[in-house]
């Protein structure tokens, strides 16, 4: 990872936590229903480790994002997290 992005991600982590909170939700959750928002084409898949995580995600297709919150997730993460997700040259090919 470059330098800088884990600070830059983690301080994005703390926000978005931040705004979880004042939601009234947790992070996951947030995470669950702005990815409900990007359309039909999206599944999200996410962990199921505990019953508590099974009902926590559940939880999540209940909440309706605002047009502010939205906005503020946008802000948070303008381009979806930053730096690259595999190094130069270990990117998968599914093909």
């Amino acid at each position: 990872m470059a330098a800088g992005n884990f600070e830059e991600n983690a301080d994005a982590v703390d926000r978005l936590t931040a705004l979880a909170a004042s939601t009234g939700c947790t992070v996951s959750q947030l995470a669950l229903a702005w990815l409900l928002t990007r359309g039909e084409h999206i599944v999200p898949v996410p962990g199921i480790r505990s019953p508590k995580r099974i009902e926590e995600n559940a939880d999540a297709a209940d909440l309706t994002l605002t047009d502010t919150e939205l906005k503020a997730i946008d802000a948070i993460l303008p381009r979806g997290g930053f730096g690259a997700r595999y190094a130069e040259g270990h990117v998968p090919s599914w093909i």
